[in-house]
């Protein structure tokens, strides 16, 4: 089984591979980027691929022989909104050249497409549920809306057997902030117990959805493997996540690392990125993704300690 991963530089897309090695059946992985990628494990079975999927060739040299693509990389939301034309480019058109290049393959391979909570916006029900309209209040949440109707009808036409996942908010991601407008969900973890102080340009008791990036990967797996006719026809799925207020949160990170820790947090008004975040769904009936088998993380001190075993991990330590 060859395995394609784009957005492969990326720490979602190399903590996919790292655990899809463990599984003795797959042949090959290609990691795939428009950066250099760096390997996330010695193994060879690893190929790693900088390629820019919208130049020509690109996309259809990746993905030959593919038996699953994982479609990750992406201009995540801030940057989309800056730079419309690069948002375009690598958000829709990329997807698009790909699901060219999957469909030129003639083998219907399954193609999972990382889609985002962004695709939907006010006015939001209370709970949204698989029936509640896209409504995205930023290009990023747009673009990730025609990808997903582009891997639907691809998959109706029978050129891909495609799964996309509308992600939560990934927290607690490892590395630098980005451009992402949801950086500081993660922020106001991460470098706080780094020593750092961290802004949040929200309220306290602005609510999100949010997801660790284990039970993340662990869902992209599992949307993989899911049968066509466990799927049926409907392959747009709302993924669980866990509904979060900013004091719970800080609440946690108290708990586990500190009163000094916490204090660390401070508050600071960012109106552009409380225009795209605010607009985001907090609450989700995933009543059919937990009957199709996804998991969820059981609370938010849980994101914090699986923060804190990586980050001991990458460094060589013993896992507690």
């Amino acid at each position: 089984m060859k395995i394609v991963i784009t957005g492969g530089a990326g720490f979602l897309g190399r903590r996919l591979a790292k655990v899809l090695l463990e599984d003795s059946e797959i042949e090959q992985i290609v990691l795939t980027d428009v950066s250099q990628v760096r390997t996330p494990a010695h193994d060879d079975r690893l190929v790693l691929r900088q390629a820019n999927l919208v130049d020509p060739g690109a996309a259809a040299s990746v993905v030959d022989g593919a038996d699953v693509v994982f479609h990750l990389a992406a201009i995540v939301s801030g940057q989309a909104e800056a730079d419309f034309d690069m948002g375009m480019s690598v958000n829709m058109d990329a997807t698009r050249s790909l699901l060219e290049a999957a469909r030129a393959t003639g083998h219907c391979p399954r193609f999972v497409f990382a889609s985002s909570l962004a695709v939907f916006g006010p006015p939001l029900p209370a709970v949204v549920d698989e029936q509640t309209a896209v409504h995205p209040q930023s290009s990023y949440g747009a673009q990730k809306a025609i990808g997903e109707l582009l891997v639907a009808d691809y998959t109706r036409k029978a050129y891909v057997d495609g799964r996309a996942l509308r992600l939560p908010t990934i927290c607690v991601r490892p590395g630098a902030p980005n451009a992402a407008a949801s950086s500081f969900v993660s922020g106001i973890i991460r470098e706080p117990l780094h020593g750092e102080k961290a802004v949040c340009p929200v309220g306290r008791d602005h609510k999100l959805w949010l997801s660790s990036p284990a039970v993340v990967v662990e869902n992209l797996i599992h949307a993989a493997w899911l049968r066509p006719d466990e799927l049926g026809f409907e392959r747009i799925i709302n993924l669980p996540g866990i509904t979060v207020t900013i004091a719970e949160m800080i609440a946690s990170l108290e708990r586990i690392a500190g009163k000094d820790v916490a204090s660390r947090v401070v508050f600071g008004e960012d109106l552009s990125v409380q225009r795209i975040v605010c607009s985001w769904p907090s609450r989700f009936d995933v009543t059919r993704a937990l009957r199709l088998g996804f998991s969820r993380d059981p609370d938010f001190d849980d994101l914090i300690l699986d923060f804190i075993s990586d980050e001991k991990a990458e460094k060589g330590l013993r896992r507690p």
